[in-house]
């Protein structure tokens, strides 16, 4: 399984941005994906996840902010991203269930 994460950039407190995670490879096996990331100086936490059946979970600090979301046909995990803060300032990182990361992409919330 390869991920392919993209979307990251420079944004303005407030702003939004949407982070995609494109899968391929023997991705029938997979039934969970994640996104995470991590600050400078930070672990590496995980902000949302969804399942096989839909199914979300968030970190608090961004619940009603960030919504996870997948397109199967397109085999493609987004992350949209609303009402961003300087504290979700960090590298974001797409994970699948199984072990499978995919490479890093900066979000940089700022004026």
């Amino acid at each position: 399984v390869q991920l392919q994460a993209s979307g990251g950039g420079l944004v303005q407190p407030g702003g939004s941005l949407r982070l995609s995670c494109a899968a391929s490879g023997i991705i029938f096996s997979i039934n969970a994906f994640g996104w995470y990331r991590q600050a400078p100086g930070k672990q590496r936490e995980l902000v949302a996840a969804i399942v096989s059946d839909g199914s979300t979970s968030y970190e608090d600090s961004v619940k009603g902010r960030f919504t996870i979301s997948r397109d199967n046909a397109k085999n493609t995990v987004y992350l949209q991203m609303n009402s961003l803060k300087p504290e979700d300032t960090a590298v974001y990182y797409c994970m699948a269930s199984g072990g499978y990361w995919g490479q890093g992409t900066q979000v940089t919330v700022s004026s």
